[in-house]
């Protein structure tokens, strides 16, 4: 793993992922605490070994090999593919699925994409091209969409 691959960061992939995934990804609509994350995956599966503190070591990189019974409990607590921990291309589809939700949960965003929804796709890419503009006039990067409306 490379520096870029991380961001610089010095834990090992497996804590960065995870600390990723408690970061970002709410299931159930709220944020988990390690202890929270523990009790549910211990509620789901009664005979998984599992801790606050054991899942905390996880995401700070001072433990790093979880059985996969566990890594396959995190993986469907928090929605992921199991290969999330490790495949580059799942890591970065998840991760940018997340920004996409995180986007919508942004005020405003959520009304403009629900006014969207069933419009021609000439109306949609005549609205895109006036929202561009307005991203401009606001000094906001352009959006690299190779897809387009749909």
């Amino acid at each position: 793993m490379t520096e870029t691959e991380t961001g610089g960061d010095e834990r090992p992939l497996l804590a960065v992922r995870l600390d990723d995934l408690f970061k970002t990804v709410r299931p159930k609509g709220k944020h988990w605490t390690n202890a929270e994350v523990a009790e549910e995956l211990k509620r789901a599966n009664p005979e998984l070994k599992v801790g606050g503190v054991y899942l905390s070591q996880l995401r700070t990189g001072k433990r790093s090999n979880p059985s996969p019974d566990l890594l396959a409990a995190l993986a469907r607590f928090f929605g992921v593919s199991v290969a999330y921990f490790f495949d580059d291309a799942v890591a970065q589809s998840v991760l940018s699925e997340i920004a996409a939700v995180e986007a919508l949960r942004q005020s405003g965003v959520r009304a403009v994409a629900m006014r969207a929804a069933g419009m021609k796709k000439e109306n949609l890419q005549a609205i895109t091209a006036i929202m561009d503009q307005y991203r401009q006039l606001q000094g906001l990067p352009p959006v690299s969409d190779p897809s387009g409306p749909e």
